[in-house]
């Protein structure tokens, strides 16, 4: 059943006023260490209606339909940086690029085959460090206006490209925390559980912090911990 026309309108308007709105993120994005000498880089978090197999669960927040959903990719296993995980569409800023906007569209085009053109860029969100890879990331909020396909494009670099239903993502269900324990310390984050795939580290804590943001997380098990694939 499609989406009610007002809760896409209402999704929209709730994203750009985010994107618009001059807040700092809270911890634990705030707080990050930031790497001498980071290179400037940019992610694309693009929402839209577009999936044909909506969510079965009904999310709290009115904005947020069955069908409403964010596009994300699976890094190829073979990569040398963070291989498998789930990231957004993204990378490094290159000469030509016209700033973080113009490095994230080329990116998601390079990496999923969408077409940029019917891509809304709402606005930039806060810089992010992402001190393991020595980048500062730009957050790129996007509303897709007209859908176009995606795929992996480059199998050396992605294993997989989907669109993950919001509310999916929302479930308490699919809520917990990934730990990683080393020399007698401890770091705890945010994971998702969404299409078989784990989204965990910087991609689940941006999701997780941007939920916050837009008002639509749902009360969630803070002490469920999810294993970290082998």
């Amino acid at each position: 059943m499609p989406s009610d026309p007002s809760a896409v309108a209402g999704a929209r308007a709730e994203l750009l006023r985010v994107a618009t709105s001059p807040q700092t993120w809270d911890e634990p994005l705030r707080t990050l260490p930031r790497g001498t000498a980071a290179r400037p880089a940019a992610v694309l978090i693009l929402f839209g209606v577009l999936d044909a197999l909506p969510s079965a669960h009904e999310a709290q927040d009115a904005a947020v339909s069955r069908d409403l959903d964010v596009l994300l990719l699976a890094r190829a296993t073979t990569l040398r940086s963070h291989p498998g995980q789930v990231a957004f569409p993204g990378g490094r800023l290159d000469p030509g690029d016209d700033g973080p906007v113009g490095a994230a569209l080329r990116e998601a085009t390079e990496e999923t085959g969408l077409d940029p053109a019917g891509v809304e860029v709402l606005g930039t969100l806060d810089e992010v460090p992402l001190e393991f890879s020595g980048h500062l990331v730009t957050p790129v909020l996007g509303w897709w206006r007209h859908p176009s396909p995606v795929r992996v494009v480059d199998v050396a670099e992605s294993a997989d490209v989907f669109r993950a239903p919001v509310a999916d993502l929302l479930h308490p269900q699919n809520r917990g925390v990934t730990v990683i324990r080393r020399g007698g310390q401890e770091w705890r984050g945010p994971a998702f559980e969404v299409h078989g795939h784990l989204v965990w580290g910087f991609t689940a804590l941006l999701l997780d912090a941007l939920f916050d943001r837009l008002g639509w997380t749902e009360p969630w098990d803070r002490t469920r911990e999810i294993a970290l694939p082998a």
